[in-house]
């Protein structure tokens, strides 16, 4: 935590309030501190206030400073959720009376259509990996199950031995907010899975899946190693760790999959998360109509 919070007891406070009562992850607390941080070096400005003093006149002019900074309105869209947040504790706690920030309002977020793979592409990633060798046979497992579940990655490399029922080929996963859900897993995910799991052997690590030092495995480093597969296969750089995700949930709409099965087996708790999904899937039929139909 930085220096900047653990000197005040409000800002203390709050993140502990973010962690333990609204149960956020690690990396979304992180990503609240950035964005919290960020503001309280720029309100130094105002050298005789302290953010606790702003009005809303003052946090108008941080968003116009992040817009002249070249920041998307999505990035803006969250630092102002942040600043939300924080705000809507204080007042709660009766350390303001009124938050500057309720007025405001948040830019309009351009529409964003993640990455997506064809069929074909993940076939290819699927098949790369060399299972005569170790940590490939991992890598495999890691890859097969997250196109089987349309896990995060942070979930997946968070699996412990006790979450996975081979007989039922159902994972239990930990998602945002520590909610839980059970998802299903197809034979390919399950002949790979068990392949690496009596190759893994014994271990202490209740961890599923190690590194070579028997380790838990990091998403860092599980990404590093998928890169090397999309190197191997000639597949496209624009890949990020969330494509897998996104392919599991375009590829079963494509199929004919309802929206509120995905948005399940996501673990999204707003269906218009979900929903971003669909236009992909439309693009994609667009894409089919135009080619195939003899008056395209």
């Amino acid at each position: 935590m930085h220096n900047l919070i653990k000197e005040d007891s409000n800002l203390e406070s709050f993140f502990n309030y973010l962690f333990v009562e609204k149960g956020l992850s690690h990396n979304t607390v992180i990503a609240y501190e950035t964005d919290i941080i960020a503001f309280l070096f720029w309100s130094k400005k105002y050298k005789n206030l302290k953010y606790i003093d702003l009005k809303e006149a003052q946090v108008n002019e941080y968003i116009a400073h992040l817009f002249k900074s070249g920041l998307k309105s999505s990035s803006v869209n969250r630092k102002i959720s942040s600043l939300k947040a924080l705000y809507l504790y204080l007042t709660k706690k009766n350390k303001i009376d009124i938050s500057p920030i309720t007025q405001i309002v948040t830019p309009k977020q351009e529409k964003y259509l993640p990455t997506s793979m064809s069929e074909d592409e993940v076939e290819k990633l699927l098949n790369s990996p060399d299972t005569s060798k170790r940590i490939e046979k991992r890598d495999k497992a890691m890859i097969e199950m997250l196109y089987a579940t349309g896990m995060r990655i942070s979930e997946l490399t968070n699996l412990k031995v006790i979450d996975i029922d081979t007989q039922r080929s159902v994972v239990k996963v930990l998602g945002k907010g520590s909610k839980e859900r059970l998802i299903p897993f197809g034979e390919s995910a399950l002949e790979s899975l068990s392949h690496y799991l009596s190759d893994r052997g014994e271990s202490n690590s209740k961890e599923v899946f190690l590194s070579n030092r028997g380790t838990k495995l990091n998403r860092v480093s599980f990404w590093k190693r998928v890169k090397i597969y999309l190197s191997r296969e000639n597949l496209k750089e624009s890949i990020s760790p969330h494509t897998l995700r996104h392919a599991f949930a375009t590829h079963l709409l494509n199929r004919g999959a309802d929206l509120r099965s995905v948005q399940l087996l996501l673990g999204h708790s707003d269906l218009s998360t979900t929903q971003i999904y669909t236009h992909i899937a439309k693009q994609r039929l667009g894409e089919v109509l135009k080619k195939h139909h003899p008056r395209g």
